[in-house]
């Protein structure tokens, strides 16, 4: 497997973000460097996670469009109670 290279790439931070940065990089015994890349990583990823949702939500929302079939609020409650309580249970069928 190879490393995936590395480019440097600059941003433009105020003073004030600067030295917050510069603090708890201290504060944790790393560099600011590795705090910056570690905050955008977390960041990508957890926009990944919601974009991934968000094309999902998008995606159910058309086969209900294109199908119409559904569950009842009621009918979901139901079954999600009855998961809660332990119980083992498949979903309700969906319906027009």
């Amino acid at each position: 497997m190879t490393a995936a290279a590395v480019r440097p790439v600059a941003i433009k931070i105020d003073d004030d973000t600067k030295a917050r940065v510069k603090r708890l990089a201290d504060a944790r015994q790393r560099t600011p460097h590795w705090l910056m890349r570690e905050a955008i990583n977390q960041y990508v990823e957890r926009e990944e996670k919601r974009e991934a949702f968000r094309q999902d939500t998008l995606k159910a929302w058309e086969e209900f469009r294109t199908t119409g079939l559904h569950l009842a609020a009621e009918e979901a409650d139901a079954w999600l109670a009855q998961l809660e309580e332990g119980k083992d249970s498949e979903p309700p069928p969906c319906h027009v």
